[in-house]
């Protein structure tokens, strides 16, 4: 029986885009490169408890992807990366459920057991929308906005600013929320600057962005390669933006593949920008 070993992070991001080609062509470039096969999905939970403990932490977005499988396990070892989000962590607390469509409670694991973040004093004095109103300050902002978990919140946010505007804190606050629904957030705001801000704090429209514009790629397609476990949902749209760049650019090209191996784990920009290098200088 084969050992089973951990693929490096440059064989697991390379795996990834050999994913998008026929099987054939993929068994080739991994005898020709001697690339192992795909990992194992508790493998990747694995990796993801270990390759994050480094102080980086994952996009708002990711996250809040791994939150929508409303799974336990994940949901206590993304909890690590939610540090900036007092009110992920108090959904995940609560076991509320982040999946489309889903009503029921999830599990929460023991070790969050008791880690809810301080519910602030305006929430209690005031409700949801006077304490989204009271904030005069960023943190108060931040500390009102971690009050809104479920889709009914959400909701309420929604009127309430509609009726009069919410303080500019509070709406920043709720707007770098991943989960805060789109039509809300462009109810904040849609001039450049906010937007850019938006991003900067990891929130992505969707798979595609983060697949085609996060570097360095060597991260990304890290991170891509364990989809099919922490986002089985959302990985099939970053499959899609990155399959063309790849029959393109590399397609049956084993020598263009050998380079790709070659580049990643010292490439700095995107995936595209990997790819279509590797392509050219084969």
């Amino acid at each position: 029986m084969q050992a089973m070993r951990e693929n490096s992070r440059s064989e697991q991001a390379v795996g990834f885009l050999l994913g998008l080609v026929d099987e054939d062509t993929a068994a080739r470039v991994r005898a020709r490169t001697g690339l192992p096969g795909p990992e194992a999905s508790d493998a990747s939970i694995r990796r993801l408890q270990r390759a994050w403990t480094w102080s980086r932490l994952l996009p708002a977005s990711v996250a809040l992807w791994i939150l929508e499988n409303d799974d336990p396990t994940l949901n206590s070892v993304v909890w690590r990366h939610l540090e900036t989000d007092a009110g992920l962590r108090r959904a995940v607390v609560r076991g509320i459920p982040f999946g489309p469509g889903r009503t029921e409670p999830v599990r929460v694991d023991a070790l969050l057991v008791g880690q809810e973040p301080e519910v602030p004093g305006s929430y209690v004095r005031h409700g949801l929308v006077g304490c989204l109103r009271a904030a005069t300050s960023m943190s108060e902002g931040r500390a009102a906005a971690s009050m809104v978990l479920t889709r009914a919140d959400w909701d309420t946010v929604a009127e309430a600013d509609g009726e009069a505007p919410l303080p500019g804190y509070t709406r920043w606050a709720l707007s770098v929320r991943p989960d805060c629904p789109p039509a809300v957030r462009a109810g904040f705001g849609s001039h450049a600057k906010f937007t850019h801000r938006v991003r900067q704090a990891g929130v992505l429209e969707g798979p595609a962005d983060f697949a085609l514009e996060y570097d360095p790629a060597v991260s990304v397609l890290e991170v891509l390669a364990m989809g099919q476990t922490l986002f089985p949902a959302r990985v099939p749209a970053a499959e899609d933006a990155l399959r063309p760049l790849v029959r393109e650019h590399l397609g049956e090209r084993e020598e263009a593949w050998a380079v790709l191996a070659q580049l990643m784990e010292t490439y700095h920009g995107t995936a595209p920008e990997l790819i279509v290098t590797a392509g050219a200088i084969a």
